[in-house]
C-alpha cells in the first residue's frame, strides 16, 4: 500500500510530515512526497525532505490516498494550487482516503469536497473563513473523520491523525 504526502516546498509543519510518515512506515505503508516543485523542501522548524515529484507527476491510481501536510507554507503554496485541487477531487471521486492537517484542510474545502461534511482545521481567521466558504461543518476537536475524509487541527494531533488514516485505509 502506498500514500501520497503533499507538502509545501517551504514552511511545512515538521511534525505533521514526520509523525505520520513514521507511523505509516511502521505500519508497512510506503509513502511518496510531492510538492509544487521537486527537490529539497524545508519545514518551519528546520526539517528538510526531498519531494521526488511535482503534483503534475502524480497518478492517483498509484496510491491508496493523499495526505496534505499543513504549516504556514500550505497557505502560500498549496491553497491556490489548481493541480493539487484536481488531485484531491480525483482521490475523493475514486473513494480513496483524502486527509489534511492544520491549515491544509482548506485545500479540501477549495477542492469542493467538504460541502456538508464535518471537518476541523487550525483556527486561523483565514482558514476558518475558507472552510465555511467551502461548506464544511467545523468541529473544534483534534481529528475528524467523515467517510473517507480525515482532517486534523495541528501538530499535536499528528499521531492521532495518522492512526485515523490507517483505520480508514483498513476499511
Amino acid at each position: 500500500m502506498r500514500l501520497l504526502l503533499a507538502i509545501a516546498p517551504e514552511r511545512f509543519r515538521d511534525e505533521e510530515l514526520e509523525t505520520p510518515r513514521r507511523v505509516f512506515e511502521e505500519a508497512g505503508i510506503d509513502v511518496d512526497i510531492a510538492s509544487t516543485t521537486t527537490g529539497r523542501c524545508t519545514g518551519m522548524l528546520g526539517a528538510t525532505t526531498e519531494a521526488a515529484m511535482t503534483f503534475d507527476d502524480v497518478d492517483p491510481d498509484d496510491y491508496a490516498g493523499i495526505v496534505v501536510v499543513g504549516g504556514a507554507g500550505s497557505q502560500d503554496h498549496l491553497w491556490g494550487s489548481e493541480r493539487l485541487s484536481a488531485l484531491v477531487r480525483a482521490f475523493f471521486e475514486q473513494g480513496k482516503v483524502v486527509a489534511a492537517i492544520c491549515l491544509a484542510p482548506v485545500v479540501l474545502a477549495r477542492a469542493g469536497i467538504l460541502a456538508g461534511r464535518q471537518a476541523t482545521v487550525y483556527r486561523s481567521p483565514a482558514a476558518v473563513a475558507e472552510m465555511k466558504k467551502g461548506g464544511a461543518n467545523l468541529l473544534d476537536i483534534p481529528v475528524v473523520a467523515d467517510m473517507q475524509i480525515v482532517t486534523a487541527n495541528g501538530p499535536t494531533a499528528a499521531a492521532q491523525f495518522a492512526d485515523t488514516i490507517i483505520t480508514k485505509l483498513e476499511c
